[in-house]
């Protein structure tokens, strides 16, 4: 089940979600939990429609089917009313071993996004406790936290010990974005909570506008886990995917508003994925 805003221009979200982990060879269940006429960090003045009413509804019905997922994906969520349906979904509709995953697309640069109020982190600290894997950026890790948000580069000290901390909410591993040590390797970080293993996925720097990178990143890796990747290699295929399609997308001259051109490098994630040769 992927769990997401859906954006009627620009890739993101659910759009991004379902034709990456498709193409992986999982089935998917979508729930949308808003529909936006564009993406929102792209252009501000889009139309939003909420549907969290909706979502009991879907719930009933798919009880009524008998539905139960291997695999539960959340993102971008909008209203503190929606992250307490999805809380109940996952409560609902994951088997006993799912992997549930908990991208709280709630922040960047230091900020919380304009459309959220002050209260979202705390309703989504909640919501991370139910992850066995947490995907999230270093803004959202402190207001998760409730602590400062530093600008890099950082210094691994301190980066072991966000993680650290990220684990006492819960999840059992977490990948944490948007980790550089210098200017010209950006990457992620990876922590294991219970073997204490922390490691770190790093890439050549790609400068200039990543919108929608994060959401990117979160749908390839679920989908690498899911295919039964261990947790580091999942993270190396999901970096290198996204990589390639900001690269893809700033050759192109393309505006980065409309989303990463992720779709020219499915066929190179598949075979890393040993899905075809």
């Amino acid at each position: 089940m992927a769990i997401h805003d859906l954006p009627c221009f620009g890739k993101g979200l659910l759009t991004v979600a379902l034709p990456i982990l498709s193409a992986a060879g999982i089935e998917t269940a979508v729930l949308p939990t808003a529909v936006l006429s564009a993406r929102r960090d792209g252009f501000p003045d889009c139309t939003y429609r909420g549907l969290a009413g909706d979502i009991p509804k879907i719930q009933e019905h798919w009880k009524s089917l008998g539905l139960k997922f291997d695999g539960i994906c959340t993102g971008d969520l909008s209203s503190p009313e929606q992250v307490k349906a999805v809380f109940a979904l996952i409560d609902g509709f994951q088997k006993e071993d799912a992997l549930v995953l908990v991208n709280p697309d709630m922040a960047d640069g230091g900020k919380l996004y304009p459309h959220l109020g002050g209260t979202f982190p705390a309703e989504m600290r909640n919501l991370c406790g139910k992850a066995n894997i947490l995907v999230l950026n270093l803004t959202e890790a402190s207001l998760l936290l409730n602590e400062p948000y530093l600008k890099g580069p950082y210094k691994r000290v301190y980066v072991d010990s966000i993680l650290k901390k990220l684990g006492g909410l819960g999840p059992e591993k977490i990948v944490l974005t948007g980790v550089r040590f210098d200017a010209a390797h950006p990457g992620a970080a990876v922590y294991d909570t219970k073997n204490g293993e922390i490691d770190y996925v790093l890439s050549d720097c790609t400068e200039g506008d990543c919108r929608g990178a994060e959401g990117v990143f979160a749908s390839a890796l679920f989908a690498a886990l899911l295919n039964d990747f261990p947790l580091v290699k999942a993270a190396r295929i999901a970096a290198d995917f996204t990589v390639e399609g900001i690269r893809r997308t700033r050759a192109a001259g393309s505006d980065f508003r409309f989303g990463i051109s992720f779709e020219a490098g499915i066929p190179d994630f598949l075979k890393a994925l040993k899905l075809c040769g």
